[in-house]
């Protein structure tokens, strides 16, 4: 095989500083004309490429961005109470009153409510870090790859990453996603740095990135740590020696900078913190190995709502599961692609040895992929779709590189079949993807096979046709591998989403944007009459939580059975944007700008002021009375209300911009508060209202502390008077029967 272009570079930041030139040499250029024409060896069209890359995914991910609201109420709520709390701030509470944290560590919300405190509440103040951190991580995939390997090669990793459907759905959600998908980014980034001459400061750098990591999403963060310490322990240029020093340096630098934080939470008195939600004993390294951590790996995880295990409540497992039908659409479209690169990169640079960087660039990357890859391909506990996010870049920077590399070795046979393959199989797949949604753009799926088969069958030709007609192929089969990511992303920057689970993609992808597995797709219930939830999600009537507590009506359903969004597999319910009901002003709880659309109770099929009601991974809409009514004296109460499950908490809360305890946190099993401390509450007039209906794990009895929020539940309705205000009951505390 001939030797490949990106063999001859010299390694990157390895070159010493050019001499002074001569005198009557040009002066050197400006930081405004540097910043527009890039490297001096780069090609002229190579950084305003660049630049016109990053602004145009700022302005697709910025596009029509308050119609997804408070996106995921629970965490909106969170970004409030850090707004106005510093304590709620640094434990990641759920309110400013900190009776209870999210089930993450905090360093998601941080950005989100730093923003919120400057700008005040609102969706644009509370995505926009999200659409930033997008950009951001296109920006640095871009440089990661480009310091190896050629301008276009960046810029395919960069615009690829872009258009993944479930990267343009994440960086416009307020989920942890987005923050852990730019911190591993970064950590890649810093690695592959420190490979280029053994530089500690490199991979010291990248131990902090991926401890923010954990502090972000906890063991996640670890996925990519045995791929990015073997490389660098097997190909840094420095003897063996130094190696293990450095990585111990990189662990430590990791340690510290993730367990600052939960040193502090942990040695804090928990009698004056709040507790830590998601876990059984108000312990964050609990929370961290079980319900957050091994849990989601076996399936056992305590207090959640249904374990996985093949055919489980989380959909099947095994090595097909990211091209199966609900994940397929968001992440896989260029995955079988970037498989094939992979080896064939590996290949390619295999004469380099292990100090050649563009070979660590492939290890470290193809690495972080198939480690991803293989958790979440196999793992029994929760799982859901928008995770995949972890994956973009991986397969972005994999693509990019892979491409350009075989593009260089087009003379030798066995590149171009390499080369040829990715392109048909990429057509092929994307294909059958676009038969799932056969109603959307139908005629994109057939396009898209006979361009992608015959820019395959160019490349095949590649060496031995003219380099125009070569360009020409390459080209068509670039735009052929985009185009079905570019028509789903569109389709997810064109509506809002709502809701714990949230997808991307077209509405006939899952019968409703935002479904979670096995959503039918005609909307309606699951056969076991549960709305597709996972076993043991309904109590043991049957009932979703939050039916059949008068709290609304949505479209085709019985009164007081209102829709649960995005309740998995499948509550036949879409996630669009709100709805007012008649007869009522704007809706409370819903940012301004939020607009109308899909997913709320079209005037005429509710009862006036009656929204959506509530459920486990969506909040209820709050009417503008209910609003009023749990407003009154409020500062003469810690919590002017309560209310059972997070959810429900978070959307009350953010109605009113006050302060309401999630009993049970967000499933409604964590045994906070106890009842006899909730009695003390109420003795001393800390709480005003609750508010019934509640939607978690609790309610039901699910889980250890599931029979806290029961019984809490069922001492208010026997001991205080009830009010019904736009459907919705409300127990006065303040008054006992």
């Amino acid at each position: 095989m001939t030797t490949s272009q990106h063999d001859a570079h010299p390694a990157p930041g390895s070159a010493t500083p050019d001499p002074p030139g001569p005198q009557g040499t040009p002066p050197r250029p400006g930081p405004a004309a540097r910043l527009w024409r890039g490297r001096a060896e780069d090609p002229a069209w190579a950084r305003p490429a660049l630049i016109a890359l990053l602004g145009l995914t700022g302005a697709l991910y910025l596009y029509d961005l308050s119609a997804s609201g408070y996106a995921n109420s629970f965490y909106s709520a969170a970004v409030q109470a850090g707004g106005e709390s510093w304590k709620a701030f640094f434990f990641g509470s759920s309110d400013a009153a900190n009776s209870i944290t999210v089930d993450k560590p905090p360093a998601a919300l941080w950005p989100m409510a730093l923003s919120v405190r400057l700008f005040g509440l609102g969706s644009w103040q509370i995505l926009v870090p999200e659409v930033l951190m997008g950009v951001a991580a296109v920006a640095v995939v871009h440089a990661a790859v480009r310091r190896r390997f050629s301008a276009a090669a960046g810029l395919i990793a960069g615009a690829v990453l872009a258009l993944t459907p479930v990267a343009a759905l994440m960086f416009r959600f307020n989920n942890p996603d987005a923050l852990l998908t730019l911190l591993m980014t970064v950590a890649v980034y810093c690695v592959l740095r420190a490979l280029e001459a053994a530089r500690t400061g490199w991979l010291v750098w990248a131990g902090v990135a991926v401890g923010f990591a954990f502090l972000t999403k906890t063991l996640q963060a670890f996925l990519v740590l045995p791929p990015l310490a073997l490389v660098y322990a097997v190909c840094a240029p420095t003897p063996v020696r130094r190696r293990i020093g450095q990585l111990a340096l990189a662990g430590l630098a990791l340690i510290g900078s993730a367990g600052w934080w939960v040193a502090i939470v942990e040695l804090w008195p928990a009698s004056s913190r709040p507790y830590i939600g998601g876990s059984q004993n108000n312990s964050f390294l609990e929370l961290t190995f079980g319900y957050n951590g091994f849990g989601r790996i076996s399936g056992n995880e305590t207090g959640s709502v249904g374990g996985g295990g093949r055919g489980g409540g989380w959909g099947e497992t095994g090595i097909g599961r990211m091209f199966g039908d609900s994940v397929g659409g968001q992440i896989s479209w260029l995955l079988p692609a970037a498989l094939v690169l992979l080896v064939a990169g590996i290949v390619v640079t295999r004469r380099g040895g292990t100090a050649d960087t563009a070979r660590a660039a492939f290890l470290v990357w193809g690495g972080a992929l198939l480690t991803t890859l293989l958790v979440f391909s196999f793992m029994a506990g929760i799982f859901h779709e928008y995770y995949t996010v972890a994956l973009a870049p991986y397969i972005a920077a994999v693509i990019g590189m892979g491409t350009t590399v075989l593009w260089e070795e087009r003379a030798h046979p066995a590149a171009r079949a390499a080369l040829a393959g990715a392109a048909a199989v990429t057509a092929v797949w994307a294909h059958v993807l676009l038969g799932r949604t056969a109603d959307f753009v139908p005629w994109l799926r057939p396009v898209v096979l006979v361009c992608g088969l015959a820019a395959a069958a160019g490349l095949l030709f590649a060496g031995r046709i003219g380099r125009g007609l070569a360009l020409g192929a390459a080209g068509l089969g670039l735009a052929a591998s985009l185009a079905g990511p570019v028509a789903y992303t569109l389709s997810t920057l064109g509506e809002g989403h709502q809701g714990s689970i949230v997808t991307a993609g077209p509405e006939s992808s899952r019968g409703g944007p935002g479904r979670g597995p096995g959503a039918r797709g005609d909307g309606g219930p699951a056969a076991d009459g549960t709305g597709g939830m996972p076993p043991g999600a309904a109590d043991g009537q049957g009932r979703a939580p939050g039916q059949g507590q008068g709290q609304g009506q949505g479209q085709g359903q019985a009164p007081g059975q209102g829709p649960m969004r995005g309740v998995p597999p499948g509550a036949g319910q879409g996630q669009g944007r709100p709805r007012q009901a008649p007869g009522q002003g704007p809706m409370r709880g819903v940012p301004p700008g939020a607009g109308q659309g899909q997913g709320r109770p079209a005037p005429g099929e509710g009862p006036a002021g009656a929204g959506r009601a509530g459920g486990l991974l969506d909040g209820p809409d709050v009417g503008s009375a209910v609003a009023a009514r749990l407003t009154e004296n409020a500062s003469a109460h810690t919590w002017p209300a309560a209310a059972i499950g997070s959810q429900n908490a978070a959307a009350y809360q953010l109605a009113t911009e006050e302060p309401v305890m999630a009993i049970g946190g967000f499933n409604g099993s964590d045994p906070s508060p106890t009842l006899a401390r909730f009695q003390q509450y109420v003795a001393a007039g800390s709480i005003h209202w609750f508010i019934d209906g509640g939607a978690g794990g609790g309610a039901r009895g699910g889980g250890p502390g599931g029979g806290t929020s029961a019984e809490i539940q069922e001492w208010v309705r026997a001991n205080f008077t009830q009010v019904t205000v736009e459907g919705t009951t409300l127990y006065d505390l303040t008054s006992p029967q």
